[in-house]
């Protein structure tokens, strides 16, 4: 095979921490990428506090871990000079503020380095990820910044023509059993009838991460998916008490998740309960794909990245990261979401509104409150309004505003609740398709989450809007969120109102938001 090696620069860094920050101080990709951000931060669309490839794009996020004390952040990079993918490295004390590193994973023999998971040993990280047109690589990194790594066997160790019921694996994750480390591959196969296919999750072992054997198929009461899912960039962990959560991305339908009890005698995963991250078709300004890892306090929560898909295009950058989520377990199996890492950290200038009576069918402009790069609190009694609307980016015409929706008890009914039958989630929505006028920004379907809301308890959101991105947390529970381009720009305003019947404003509170690029 020719080679494929990189035109992208290469540099082999010291063993000690001193040794590397001052090779970093000098490198030349540093340099290049501190210039790139520099040239870039004027776009009206780029995020401050939101991560962003330094250069070109990216695409989704791979290897989130914590070592050393250090949170390293991987991603699919297509460097200018050579525009196949590579992973990008980004390391971060408090998961908010990031430090470009150089290119970690360089392709060749692959022909690009694509999706895949790291595990954490105590003296290496040990990555796994996809090669194209090789097959499932592994490589290794000891240094104190995981600037250095190597591949095993300079070659993939699980190649698909190996195993005849794997027609085709991809995107693996990895984890250490008591005897083996284990590896998940993304993967289809036909369906019974032979016509559709559905996602299989291929499982494997090995002793020494270079000879793997296929198990079988992983998951047993898969419910949860839709008929064509393929399994795409898995994550397995533990999670609670004594549950497990697989993440993945669906080519259908976005980033998704799975609960249930790891059958370690079996090696299967037995899936109890499941929802998305993403709440419609993939694409078109949506969550995208996951990469995720146990937090570093060893409370059972898993912190989790993703990337965003773009709706408007923004050479010579695209995709953004979304916020950092801690996802946590209540009710047994029911996921919650809350912002992860030092947020607070990038509060600015605060406003407040006082509490309020909202008066029904009145729209109540919140002239106190304005931005395109804030954070918001916001706790409302809903009361019997029929839903509460709040309106960001919000044009002085409301002729361009992005539209955040509650309804209290308006979605699915609970199951959990067989003695009160008639308890129904509630919804938070998020609806871009007024966020824009310009021509070529793509639209989609509102994202509508469900979450539980205890009768008696107030909505508490926590909006985070940055330039091209909102994100919207409700009471920790659930998480909806879309990118956003207002074609004008005063298109910064807030609104909120009560439909149908009064409700209460408990708290309004707004920050500026600082930069997280240091």
């Amino acid at each position: 095979m020719a080679s494929r090696a990189s035109r992208v620069p290469f540099f082999s860094f010291g063993d000690t921490l001193a040794e590397q920050q001052a090779q970093l101080a000098d490198n030349e990709l540093v340099a290049r990428f501190a210039a790139s951000r520099a040239e870039l931060a004027g776009d009206r669309y780029r995020p401050l506090y939101h991560f962003v490839s330094p250069e070109s794009t990216l695409n989704d996020p791979n290897g989130l871990c914590f070592w050393q004390d250090g949170w390293h952040l991987f991603y699919q990079g297509y460097p200018p000079e050579d525009r196949r993918q590579h992973w990008g490295h980004a390391m971060s004390d408090d998961l908010i503020h990031w430090q470009d590193l150089p290119y970690a994973i360089y392709p060749d023999p692959e022909r690009c380095v694509f999706s895949g998971a790291t595990l954490v040993e105590n003296d290496r990280v040990i990555a796994m990820y996809h090669g194209t047109e090789c097959g499932n690589m592994v490589a290794v990194s000891s240094d104190p910044l995981l600037l250095n790594w190597q591949k095993l066997t300079g070659d993939a160790v699980i190649k698909p023509e190996g195993f005849l019921s794997c027609p085709r694996i991809f995107d693996p994750c990895i984890w250490k059993g008591i005897d083996y480390y284990y590896s998940l591959s993304g993967g289809v196969e036909p369906n019974k009838h032979g016509k559709r296919e559905h996602r299989a999750d291929f499982l494997f072992r090995s002793k020494d991460l270079v000879h793997w054997e296929f198990l079988h198929n992983f998951i047993d009461g898969d419910l949860f998916g839709h008929v064509g899912d393929d399994g795409a960039c898995p994550y397995f962990w533990p999670i609670g008490d004594n549950k497990h959560i697989l993440l993945h991305y669906s080519h259908m339908s976005g980033g998704a998740y799975m609960i249930g009890d790891y059958n370690r005698a079996a090696d299967k995963f037995c899936v109890g309960n499941g929802g998305d991250f993403c709440f419609g078709g993939t694409g078109y300004g949506s969550v995208h794909a996951p990469s995720a890892c146990p937090a570093a306090d060893g409370s059972g929560d898993v912190i989790c990245i993703f990337n965003v898909n773009s709706a408007k295009p923004t050479p010579p950058w695209n995709q953004i990261m979304s916020l950092p989520r801690r996802l946590s377990l209540y009710d047994g199996d029911r996921l919650a979401q809350a912002p992860a890492g030092d947020i607070e950290s990038l509060r600015g200038e605060q406003s407040r509104v006082e509490p309020m009576i909202l008066e029904a069918n009145k729209e109540l402009v919140l002239e106190t409150i304005d931005g395109n790069c804030m954070e918001m609190e916001v706790e409302v009694d809903p009361m019997d309004a029929n839903f509460i609307e709040l309106k960001v980016l919000r044009s002085p015409d409301s002729e361009e505003f992005t539209r955040i929706a509650f309804y209290k008890n308006r979605g699915y009914r609970s199951t959990r609740h067989r003695a009160r039958c008639s308890r129904s989630d509630s919804i938070i929505g998020l609806d871009n398709s007024h966020s824009s006028t310009a021509p070529d920004v793509q639209a989609r379907l509102p994202e509508n989450g469900g979450f539980d809301l205890p009768d008696g308890d107030p909505l508490k959101l926590r909006i985070f809007i940055d330039k091209s991105i909102v994100e919207v947390f409700a009471n920790d529970r659930q998480c909806v969120a879309l990118r956003v381009y207002p074609e004008r720009d005063d298109s910064t305003g807030v609104s909120i109102l009560a439909k149908g019947s009064e409700a209460k404003l408990l708290k309004l509170i707004s920050w500026e938001m600082g930069g997280i690029y240091g």
